[in-house]
C-alpha cells in the first residue's frame, strides 16, 4: 500500500512503525473472512481492511470523527486477521497506534472518561478489586441475576508447595486472577512441583500493562511494564528459568515487552530479556517428561483457546494437543479461532457485540457436550462462565492439577 504521511509522523518512532507496517498491506481482504465484528455487522469499516484505511486517512492528515473511533474501538484486537494474512500485516500494533492517535483528536463523553478512568483505577490493582470482589460475593443472593452471573463463586485456594527444588520459575500475580480464580497460581505450582521445579510469585509485581495500554493510557502501561521487570530483575539474575504466564492475555503483552520498551536506554535491554523469558504454562509443561504427570481422568472437555493464546501468541493448537498428549478427552469446537467476546475491557465497553460472540461461542461449544469447559485466560473464563449455565468453566491446569490427585 502506498502511503503519504504528514511530516509531523514520518519522524516519529509511532509513524514510522505505523507506516512500515501499512506498506505491508496489499488490500486482499482475507482478514474480512476471519474478522468476529465484521461478520457480524456486515459493515467493511468494522474490518481489519476497513479499519487499516481509517487510520492510513488520519496518518495522511483527514480529521478524524467520532464515527471514526467508533469503528476502532470496535475493534476486539483479537489478531485473528493476523493468523490469516498473507502478508504479514502486523495489525495489532496498528490499530493500538491508530486509536492512540484518535484519541488525541477526538474527545470522548464525560461517561465515557468515566468509565474508563474507574477500570484502570481499579481492575489494575488487586488490593483494590479484592474486597469489591469479596462484598459482590457476599450480596450475591440478592443480586438480580444479570449481576450474579458476572461474580465468580468462592473458590477454595489449594496449598503452594514448599518445596524447594534446585529448578526455579516465576510466575506473574497478576491483578484479577488473584480475586476472581485463586487457585489458578497455586494449582500452576502443584503440577509443576511434580516435575521438580519450584514456582515463585513475586508480589510486586502485578498489573502486566494491557488494560491501560489498550485504553490508549499507554505510557501508564509501560509503566507497569518497567515495574514487573524492577520485581523480577533479581531473580533472573539469580538463575530464574522462565517467567510462566498462565493467563495469556497477560502473556502476549509481557512477550512484547522488549518491542513496546526498545527506545527505553534504561530499560531496552532487561524488557528484551524478559520477553525471551515468558513462556506460557503450556510450552513449560509439554517440554518437560510428561510421564511424570499421571492423569486419571474420564470426562469430556471442551477447550477455548483465547484469541491471546492462538493469534497473539501464535500458539494455536498447542494447548490441546498437550492435554490430548496428557490423556484428556477433548471435544470438537466449531470455529474455534473466532473470538468469545470478552478481549479484555471489550465486554464492558462494547457490551452488545461482546454478547453476540458469547452467545454463539458458547452456542458452538455446547454441541459437543462437554462436561467441562476449560480455557488458558481469566477474561475468557469469567466471561464464558457468566453464560455457561451449569457446565462448569476451569482453566486447564486446574484440570491437570486434579487429575493428578
Amino acid at each position: 500500500m502506498q502511503t503519504s504521511l504528514l511530516d509531523q509522523y514520518k519522524s516519529s518512532d509511532l509513524g514510522k512503525q505505523a507506516d512500515e507496517i501499512l506498506r505491508k498491506c496489499v488490500h486482499c481482504g482475507f482478514c474480512l473472512a476471519t474478522c468476529p465484528t465484521y461478520d457480524i455487522l456486515g459493515n467493511e469499516l468494522d474490518s481489519p481492511r476497513g479499519r487499516i484505511y481509517l487510520i492510513k486517512q488520519v496518518l495522511e492528515g483527514q480529521q478524524p470523527s467520532a464515527k471514526t473511533q467508533t469503528h476502532l474501538d470496535r475493534c476486539l484486537t483479537c489478531r485473528n486477521c493476523e493468523t490469516t494474512c498473507p502478508s504479514g500485516v502486523e495489525y495489532g500494533h496498528l490499530v493500538d497506534a491508530g486509536r492512540h492517535l484518535v484519541e488525541e483528536q477526538v474527545p470522548r463523553s464525560l461517561p465515557q472518561k468515566i468509565l474508563r478512568k474507574a477500570m484502570r483505577t481499579v481492575l489494575p490493582y488487586k488490593q483494590r478489586i479484592s474486597p469489591l470482589v469479596k462484598l459482590g460475593q457476599t450480596v450475591a443472593p440478592i443480586l438480580p441475576k444479570t449481576l450474579k452471573s458476572h461474580l465468580p463463586a468462592k473458590q477454595k485456594t489449594g496449598t503452594w508447595p514448599a518445596n524447594n527444588h534446585s529448578r526455579t520459575m516465576l510466575v506473574l500475580d497478576g491483578c484479577v486472577q488473584p480475586s476472581m480464580a485463586p487457585d489458578i497460581n497455586p494449582a500452576t505450582a502443584r503440577v509443576l512441583d511434580k516435575l521438580s521445579i519450584k514456582l515463585v510469585a513475586i508480589k510486586e509485581a502485578g498489573c502486566c500493562g494491557a488494560l491501560s495500554y489498550h485504553l490508549n493510557e499507554q505510557e501508564e502501561g509501560l509503566e507497569f511494564a518497567r515495574k514487573n521487570i524492577d520485581a523480577w530483575w533479581p531473580h533472573v539474575e539469580a538463575g530464574a528459568e522462565a517467567i510462566v504466564m498462565t493467563a495469556s492475555g497477560c502473556g502476549v503483552f509481557v512477550n512484547e515487552y522488549g518491542a513496546l520498551l526498545k527506545h527505553d536506554k534504561l530499560y531496552a535491554a532487561k524488557a528484551q530479556k524478559i520477553s525471551s523469558l515468558c513462556k506460557d504454562i503450556s510450552e513449560v509443561i509439554a517440554a518437560e517428561d510428561l510421564s511424570q504427570l499421571k492423569v486419571v481422568n474420564d470426562s469430556a472437555i471442551a477447550f477455548h483457546p483465547p484469541c491471546t493464546l492462538q493469534h497473539g501468541q501464535k500458539k494455536m493448537g498447542t494447548t490441546e494437543q498437550l492435554l490430548k498428549d496428557l490423556g484428556f478427552s477433548l471435544t470438537r469446537i466449531k470455529d474455534a479461532h473466532f473470538c468469545c467476546g470478552s478481549a479484555g475491557t471489550y465486554s464492558i465497553l462494547q457490551k452488545d457485540l461482546s454478547q453476540q460472540l458469547l452467545k454463539r461461542k458458547i452456542d458452538t461449544i455446547k454441541q459437543g457436550q462437554p462436561d467441562t469447559i476449560a480455557t488458558a485466560n481469566i477474561g475468557c473464563l469469567l466471561h464464558l462462565q457468566s453464560a455457561a449455565g451449569d457446565t462448569p468453566v476451569r482453566h486447564w491446569i486446574q484440570l491437570l492439577d486434579n487429575s493428578l490427585k
